[in-house]
């Protein structure tokens, strides 16, 4: 039988472990596994470079991959380090010889003292194998639906179920884009030269329209928001900024002080929505004054056959429910057929969004499971959804 070495993954390892997750988990979110990609996931971080582990058989070649993704929760004031369960493969010659769980346990015994807690989402398939090595459900993160267009989006559940009954994949569906229409308040979706300085309390939804990759090779969905590279890189579109994620952020740490909660900082926004490749996030935002009021950042997607904007964080100072519920609103304007996000019941964004047209399905979300790795501090019960305070921005791509 042969025999497996056991280390951490090295530099040279990354083209084998590329070809290896795309073997088994396909493309990704982006559709294709690149370099660039894996780069910005597992060394760009702010949060600090992945730990992960590789078996090689005895000819040196890898034959299984375990990567662990670190992030950080504030909690009371502390932060709780964590690792994400994220990026596993195994070679379907040497499947069932144990080595999923052989690295994943190996990699938890590596950590040490630094790491607070392991979590994750995983899919039917691996969530036994996670049970079964000590991870436990805290339930599943509700998802919100916003239908933009009413029949196309029940015409693509329709699909996607038949599909499901069927086992197989629907194919993609063309996306219609919708009559440009006025939106109410300081709500800019055009940046360029600096375009977001001029939004006042008069100004409207641009209609400028640019294309945002399907992935997976479906066709394109024509997005009408600009993109977060360019949010970011005009100083006009960011006036404010700080100040507005000093007190959304500090809004958070007053509001939910017992829950885990990624603490929002410039490098992290910058990180995750500006400089992720191939994702195509976008940007709605509201003005008053040239000032920022809100921001929320999502990107359009495949879904099926429907197309989906996945709104995937949205950050408003303390008690604006009126700018939420204008955000919210204009996500529908994206050129998709819905939109889809995770706001934290009891939220000022979860009561504006049911006025902005947005319900939760019963028996959805994502299943969220969590491993603690030492005694969390003030007796933290992790295991139930009311210790976490997340985005959706937290958990989906990853």
């Amino acid at each position: 039988m042969t025999e497996f070495t056991v280390r951490e993954v090295a530099k040279d390892d990354e083209p084998q472990v590329l070809e290896l997750l795309a073997a088994a988990l396909a493309g990704g979110p982006t559709g294709e596994r690149t370099q660039e990609f894996f780069d910005w996931k597992h060394r760009d971080n702010p949060f600090g470079s992945s730990p992960g582990l590789v078996a090689v058989d005895g000819d040196g070649r890898l034959a299984a991959v375990r990567l662990f993704l670190r992030w950080e929760f504030a909690h009371q004031g502390a932060t709780v380090r964590a690792v994400r369960a994220v990026d596993t493969a195994t070679r379907p010659d040497v499947q069932g010889r144990g080595l999923f769980t052989k690295l994943t346990l190996g990699l938890l015994e590596r950590l040490g003292e630094d790491t607070d807690l392991v979590f994750n989402t995983p899919n039917a398939n691996s969530l036994p194998g996670y049970l079964r090595m000590g991870w436990q459900e805290v339930g599943k993160v509700p998802i919100a639906l916003h239908p933009i267009r009413p029949l196309a989006f029940a015409k693509g559940l329709r699909e996607l179920r038949s599909a499901e009954a069927e086992g197989g994949a629907p194919a993609a569906a063309a996306v219609a884009v919708p009559t440009p229409s006025a939106a109410r308040g300081a709500v800019s979706s055009s940046y360029a030269s600096g375009g977001s300085s001029s939004a006042s309390a008069s100004a409207g939804l641009s209609a400028g329209f640019s294309p945002a990759a399907g992935g997976h090779g479906d066709e394109e969905i024509r997005c009408r928001f600009p993109t977060a590279r360019q949010f970011f890189a005009d100083p006009a579109a960011c006036n404010g900024l700080a100040e507005l994620i000093a007190d959304a952020d500090g809004a958070d740490a007053a509001l939910w002080p017992d829950r885990l909660r990624t603490r929002t900082t410039e490098p992290y926004l910058r990180w995750r929505y500006g400089a992720a490749p191939g994702l195509d996030y976008r940007v709605v935002a509201a003005y008053r004054q040239g000032v920022l009021d809100g921001v929320a950042f999502g990107r359009p997607r495949r879904r099926g056959p429907l197309a989906e904007f996945t709104l995937s964080q949205l950050l408003i100072r303390p008690g604006d429910r009126l700018t939420a519920r204008r955000l919210l609103s204009a996500a529908g304007l994206s050129g998709c057929d819905h939109v889809a996000t995770h706001l934290t019941p009891g939220s000022d964004a979860a009561r504006a969004a049911r006025y902005a047209g947005y319900a939760v399905p019963p028996r959805t979300g994502m299943l969220l499971v969590a491993r603690p790795l030492r005694p969390l501090p003030y007796g933290m019960d992790v295991h139930t959804l009311n210790s976490w305070h997340l985005a959706l921005g937290d958990l989906e791509v990853f």
